[in-house]
């Protein structure tokens, strides 16, 4: 190693000969002997810079690898690979300029240290420091060294995390960490080597800043990067990331679950021969299988497997007491691997955007029927992604125009035709049961109001709660906001700010709601105020009693609904089960209630009327799934 080492120190002290016979003075001449190396290696950099680019140009397809193959490691593994054989990328590219730099460092201490053997001091003086010197022993003037060789790899690494293809594209974390090491390891390296080598050291770092914005110029990564794609596709992982990320754990802290989701992922594919599989993301979502799984229960011996993303699920409470459930806690990462090796007859689930989200149709099985069970009454080709029932093979419709609305889509996109079950609503047919069992109470003097808003852009707790609510109680009414539970999860300090600025009427004339085990509040409201939440066609339809709604930002997920041609529900009855005021409007919230309030009757038998033409088979809704479900897997055998 030391022959070696001696051999390098000879080559490079021969080039710094050549050098200092050009300026006479061994600072200058290291300087250019920088240079040189420079250019002498600029082959390897260009090489080296494109590798990079080469690398970002890719990054988009393996961000969709990641969410299409998510919790697959083999898969993400495999699909990486054969990307960068097209691509010819090399992962150790980025280790080359690193190596070089490391043997030409170790080759100019040798080259110093026989400078100052040479005995000339005065050639080795550079701006009043003798190159010979160590910092850390010398002290004084010298110190300057390491400090400009820390600066100038502060330089070089500031301006390489901005403006480098690669290193432009890494974390906040990477990049702070490259920093420090960057930074620190130049501090380091300034004070304890001689001061030559520092001077090398800050000349290499300033010129890599001055040879990559070169490189940029002549090979300008926009021009190969399709970065619009690359955001994209970032923005799919990162909400992909974030499922079941709404608590923030402690550093090193272990998911008390883990076990239970290990458990239970392990023993569902223990089960062969699955037939019917639930896929339920959150406790609150059995109220839209209730019915169909106790009907599957009542008119079958079938076995029903519930997959749940919430360990405290309800169902398993449910499942000790009906040992025909099978239910399995997976959490909503773990839920993405199982679904892909998924091996049962049929899935049923709330969740929309299959196959093109991070839900995938199995792998395993192609044969395997997935249904759709609406978790609202309304239209489905606004308040959804667009292609977000694209892959399901059966929808279970609420009412005649979500059949008109996928056959459309379907005509429009050329897809193959659904099967489309008559079906209904199951949580209606439950909250009508409940209402009708109510005892009818004599009518309260004081009005109550529900504010019921959604969670999505310009709801009205963000954009009119407080004029809103301070207009009703003027008006002497009893008023009720029930937060969507997805505002309640994700905008908490938002909601506490909100319940803060009205603290001292809470528990007088205000109550603020965040326990959704109950439906009392809204079968108690007079008047239900909404701004685009299906909530408002459940309360109509369940008590008779019309809906003021505020127009806010209309909710639309699917920007390109219009191609269908085809007026959303949410649109088309808004002004049929109630009326509608815009913000600025909120002055005539109380005059508008009352006039609705006035009229009981005719708002009912008006209600009445479209609930008769928007759904389906009202009470029979969970039987007819039922019915369906049983004689697909019979026409299996």
């Amino acid at each position: 190693m030391e022959a070696i080492l001696n051999g390098i120190a000879s080559a490079l002290g021969a080039v710094m000969d050549v050098c200092y016979s050009v300026c006479k003075n061994y600072g200058l001449a290291i300087i250019l002997f920088t240079l040189i190396s420079k250019i002498i290696l600029l082959p390897i950099s260009i090489w080296v810079h494109y590798n990079g680019i080469k690398m970002v140009r890719m990054m988009p397809k393996i961000n969709w690898l990641h969410v299409n193959h998510y919790g697959d490691r083999d898969a993400i593994a495999e699909g990486q690979a054969k990307l960068y054989k097209e691509e010819k990328y090399s992962p150790l590219a980025g280790l080359v300029p690193i190596v070089i730099q490391l043997i030409l460092l170790l080759g100019l201490v040798e080259v110093i240290r026989n400078l100052i053997a040479k005995g000339n001091p005065d050639d080795l003086m550079f701006l009043g420091i003798n190159l010979g010197w160590v910092p850390s022993e010398k002290g004084g003037i010298s110190l300057i060294v390491p400090v400009l060789a820390a600066l100038s790899a502060l330089v070089m690494t500031v301006t390489q995390n901005r403006d480098q293809a690669l290193q432009a594209e890494q974390s906040k974390l990477n990049k702070y960490s490259m920093l420090i090491i960057s930074v620190g390891l130049s501090l380091y390296l300034g004070l304890f080597v001689s001061a030559g080598v520092g001077l090398y050291w800050i000349a290499s770092n300033l010129f890599s800043v001055l040879q990559m914005y070169l490189l940029n110029r002549a090979i300008p990564p926009e021009k190969h990067v399709d970065y619009e794609e690359l955001e994209k596709s970032r923005a799919a992982l990162a909400e992909l990331e974030a499922l079941g990320g709404g608590k923030k754990k402690k550093l090193f802290a272990r998911d008390p679950d883990s076990k239970r989701e290990k458990e239970d992922y392990k023993r569902f594919f223990s089960i062969r021969n699955k037939h019917v599989v639930f896929y339920s993301e959150k406790s609150g979502f059995w109220k839209y299988f209730k019915d169909i799984a106790e009907e599957l229960l009542k008119s079958s011996n079938l076995r029903i497997h519930y997959v749940t993303n919430d360990p405290k699920d309800q169902i398993f409470e449910i499942a000790k007491t009906e040992p025909r459930i099978l239910p399995y806690y997976i959490g909503p990462q773990k839920i993405i691997p199982l679904m892909m090796r998924m091996d049962a007859d049929l899935v049923v689930m709330t969740t929309p955007d299959l196959d093109t989200y991070h839900i995938k149709r199995s792998y395993v099985r192609k044969d395997t029927e997935y249904i759709y069970t609406p978790h609202d009454p309304m239209s489905v080709h606004m308040s959804f992604r667009e292609g977000a029932m694209d892959h399901f093979d059966t929808v279970l419709c609420v009412g005649p125009q979500q059949i008109q609305e996928i056959r459309k889509t379907e005509e429009v996109y050329g897809l193959p035709a659904k099967t489309l079950v008559e079906c209904g609503y199951c949580l209606l047919d439950d909250m009508r049961a409940d209402w009708e069992k109510r005892e009818k109470q004599p009518g309260d003097a004081v009005k109550r109001v529900l504010i019921a808003p959604s969670w999505n852009e310009d709801n009205i707790l963000d954009s009119c709660a407080d004029e809103l609510i301070r207009n009703l109680l003027k008006e002497g009414r009893k008023i009720t906001v029930r937060p969507h539970p997805e505002y309640v999860k994700r905008y908490a300090q938002k909601l506490n700010a909100l319940m803060d600025r009205w603290k001292e009427q809470t528990g007088v004339g205000l109550v603020f709601e965040t326990d959704f085990s109950s439906n009392e509040s809204l079968y108690e409201a007079d008047i239900l105020i909404t701004d685009w939440s299906g909530i408002a066609y459940e309360y109509a339809y369940t008590t008779g009693r019309p809906a003021l709604f505020i127009n806010t930002k209309m909710k639309m997920p699917n920007p390109n609904w219009e191609k269908i041609g085809i007026t959303p529900l949410e649109i088309a009855l808004r002004d049929q089960i109630g009326r509608s005021l815009n913000k600025d409007e909120l002055d005539k919230a109380g005059e508008v209630i009352a006039e609705m309030e006035s009229h009981p009757e005719a708002w009912a038998e008006k209600i009445a009327k479209v609930r008769e033409q928007n759904i389906f088979h009202p009470g029979e809704a969970g039987r007819t799934a039922a019915e369906y479900i049983l004689k697909s897997l019979i026409s299996r055998e």
